[in-house]
């Protein structure tokens, strides 16, 4: 009987092992999976904090909430959902906070998963922007997605003491502590500056009028252009056919799809002369010289801190023979208002509000172009200034086409991030070291 015993013991304990093995291959997998899942989502949506934010406004008016819910409270949770997302990410790579990490990333999958299933069901948006525009998924994807997401978070959070741990417990909050501050640090980076990385149709480099070609064996999509129009506080829709006189105000454009086809990268960009209601799209982007192009997608809500400078710009525009239009989707009281607010000169086009939020990040931001190509961009924080604007632009470096790598902006994120972190591990390895030598002497 005790034999017999022993025996079940031996085959037992091999068996339970090979068990736990297999749990803790299988859990750390899934904290890979989700950790990665986590950093790059949370990283895509740091670097683009405006990007996100008119998702999250998106969601607000499929909801019915947009009119109640304050645009500065849907930019702060926005922030701080992406840190929290890049927090957790970093958390279950390194192995910390097991427990706060794992139940954060559960939390986090279980509102996620039905809503995105909600959504796919529904669709009231699009895509759900859980990746910013660095991977657009569609909303039947994403549900896909989180369905596998979840089945890791409820494997990590229901064994977590499985989880190999790469950084000690005493130097744990040091790492932490780093990741919320850096996060922090780098979205407001990109909120001052633009974002480190553009995955926009609109980048530097990207010809509008070639972004804007169909090829010619494509099916195209066929557009029902309509424009609302304002008199009398009545505001109608009207066709290209029975576009009305000048006695009525324009307020935006709508595009309705009548039937999918192919869609460009660019598909929306169009450029409508405030004073004359002449289309110069074709002009603009045909032009081989230099143009400026003032992007601010409401004026009425657009920064006038650096408006001096921005003349200054226009005035060399001017001097030197270049172009300058100013892109806004607002009311043309609203421009006039900022014209004299501001006494710019400048012309105005109207153009779509969704599309020049796209072109930049910021309200009002600056492009250069020249022959429809993109040379550069500038937010309102750090246009050229008469330090940089010393001669033609044929002959300055701010006329020739910025350089932008992305790889090599990777690395020096990672390297801004890495190097501290290391340091902290390699000085924990040191303390260790030191103590076990102590115990052994």
């Amino acid at each position: 009987m005790e034999q017999a015993k022993e025996t079940e013991q031996k085959v037992r304990k091999p068996a339970a092992r090979k068990i736990r093995l297999a749990v803790r291959i299988w859990v750390n997998v899934c904290r890979f999976v989700l950790g990665g899942v986590f950093v790059f989502s949370g990283f895509v949506k740091v670097i683009d904090p405006f990007g996100f934010f008119y998702k999250l406004q998106d969601y607000a008016t499929a909801f019915g909430m947009g009119a109640w819910v304050p645009a500065s409270l849907l930019f702060m949770a926005g922030v701080a959902l992406s840190a929290i997302e890049f927090y957790v990410g970093v958390c279950l790579f390194l192995g910390i906070h097991k427990k706060v990490s794992s139940t954060m990333a559960l939390v986090l999958m279980a509102f996620m998963t039905p809503l995105t299933l909600y959504l796919a069901i529904a669709n009231p948006v699009s895509d759900c922007g859980c990746f910013g525009d660095a991977w657009v998924l569609t909303n039947w994807e994403t549900f896909g997605k989180n369905v596998v997401l979840l089945v890791a978070a409820l494997s990590v959070s229901r064994w977590k003491k499985e989880v190999v741990r790469f950084i000690s417990r005493k130097i744990e909050w040091m790492f932490s502590m780093y990741t919320i501050l850096f996060i922090f640090a780098l979205s407001f980076y990109c909120l001052r500056n633009l974002p480190i990385i553009d995955f926009r149709p609109y980048k530097i480099g990207v010809n509008i009028k070639e972004g804007m070609e169909i090829p010619a064996d494509a099916k195209p999509t066929v557009y029902d252009t309509r424009f609302v129009l304002e008199k009398g506080g009545k505001r109608q829709e009207f066709t290209l056919e029975n576009y009305p006189d000048s006695t009525w105000t324009f307020v935006e454009t709508r595009h309705v799809i009548k039937e999918k086809g192919y869609e460009p990268p660019i598909h929306d960009f169009f450029m409508q002369e405030v004073e004359t209601g002449e289309d110069i799209t074709e002009q603009v982007l045909a032009d081989e010289g230099y143009t400026f192009l003032l992007i601010a997608h409401r004026i009425e809500e657009a920064d006038d801190g650096n408006i001096d400078l921005i003349n200054e710009i226009y005035d060399y525009s001017v001097e030197h023979g270049y172009g300058f239009y100013a892109l806004t989707s607002s009311e043309e009281k609203n421009i006039l208002l900022w014209c004299d607010r501001t006494g710019a000169e400048y012309p105005f086009c109207l153009a779509d509000d969704i599309t020049l939020k796209t072109i930049v990040r910021s309200n009002p931001g600056l492009l250069l172009i020249k022959g429809g190509t993109i040379l550069n961009k500038w937010s309102d924080s750090n246009l050229p200034d008469e330090y940089v604007l010393t001669d033609a632009l044929e002959k300055i470096p701010l006329g020739q086409q910025k350089s932008v790598n992305v790889w090599e902006t990777i690395g020096k994120v990672l390297l801004w991030f890495m190097i501290p972190l290391f340091l902290i591990l390699l000085l924990d390895q040191l303390f260790i070291k030191r103590r076990i030598r102590r115990k052994l002497a």
